[in-house]
């Protein structure tokens, strides 16, 4: 090969392998364009908040909306960056234990359960109000049948009342009802039997039972025409006696204050937009759990989830004077509005 054509295959190789050259290279700042985007991609992805689990007991058999269902239908726990998650059924009497072992995130039930909690040495607080009563739509009503002869708080002693539970609302209510109408120690002057509360009609045209205490309204009552009302908790207490407030455990109120506050703005708005569509949200909680609308009482709600201190002084009073908790509690250490966005600083 002459010189000539050596040079002139060089020129050809070297042009080649400049042309792979660059080729290499704009392919490398490809790959690099892209693993620079895609760790952003993925990293807006994780970086992504995630909502916050807040665990609470599924309600059971409602007798009023529930506030869970409401919220979490229409978008205000999501909107707070919260997702609530259904831990199963727990009744009234362990949801304080509950929630101090951690299996729930919140608990709620009447104030007393939380009271007698707190003072039996349960490191929970509530945050946040939940129903309460007024004269339309009392917390719950002492019922008998149509033609009973039980009339007044006199009418009472020595008759049998059956309720759901023994230590709650259930049982002081009658007790509070029949001591503000005189009736001295109401509680050796009654006999309790307990049962469900979706068998307490049935007991009562039975004649097991002379008197019930429902969670139920006045004109529920009269519509079905069988029974009449001698009386409701708003005839005891006005419109204090029948607050439901949530509680946290105090270690979750430390460690996740933020996570609280969230919460208790989520349950305010559905608490102000259950009491401006009653209806509705009666017919989502029926939906949500399955059960017949007409089983469900409209509910009323504390404005603003401001838990209120006559709620709770009324039955720290009560269950002081039965000795069912220690002297000395007070309101402070039972509730708090500081997380609640609508509470005045």
């Amino acid at each position: 090969m002459q010189l000539k054509d050596v040079l002139n295959l060089r020129g050809k190789i070297r042009g080649k392998l400049t042309i792979i050259m660059v080729t290499i290279a704009v392919l490398m700042l490809s790959v690099t364009g892209c693993s620079k985007n895609q760790p952003a991609t993925a990293g807006n992805e994780s970086s992504a908040q995630q909502p916050d689990i807040i665990r609470v007991a599924t309600p059971n058999a409602p007798t009023s909306p529930s506030i869970y269902y409401v919220g979490e239908e229409l978008g205000f726990f999501a909107e707070q960056g919260i997702k609530i998650e259904y831990a199963g059924v727990v009744p009234s009497t362990q949801l304080v234990a509950s929630v101090v072992a951690g299996k729930l995130d919140v608990g709620g039930a009447h104030i007393n359960r939380t009271i007698a909690g707190i003072s039996a040495g349960a490191k929970i607080r509530a945050v946040t109000a939940n129903t309460e009563t007024s004269q339309a739509i009392p917390h719950m009503v002492c019922v008998t049948t149509k033609n009973s002869p039980i009339k007044s708080a006199q009418d009472m002693v020595g008759k049998k009342i059956g309720i759901p539970l023994i230590g709650g609302c259930n049982e002081y209510t009658p007790y509070a009802y029949m001591k503000k109408n005189g009736i001295s120690d109401p509680k050796s002057k009654v006999q309790i039997i307990v049962m469900p509360e979706t068998q307490l009609d049935q007991a009562l045209r039975q004649g097991d039972i002379d008197l019930a205490m429902m969670h139920k309204t006045t004109d529920f009552i009269k519509e079905r025409g069988e029974f009449q009302v001698v009386f409701s908790d708003y005839d005891v207490w006005g419109t204090i006696g029948g607050a439901t407030p949530a509680y946290f455990s105090e270690k979750f109120i430390q460690d996740k204050p933020d996570v609280v506050r969230r919460f208790v703005a989520a349950v305010a708005r559905t608490n102000n937009w259950a009491n401006a569509n009653p209806e509705k949200a009666l017919e989502i909680t029926a939906k949500r759990a399955n059960v017949d609308p007409k089983t469900i009482k409209p509910g009323h709600y504390a404005k603003d989830a401001l838990i209120l201190e006559d709620t709770v002084t009324v039955w720290i009073n009560l269950l002081t004077d039965f000795n069912e908790i220690k002297a000395g509690i007070k309101p402070e250490q039972i509730y708090t509005n500081e997380f609640n966005p609508h509470a005045k600083k």
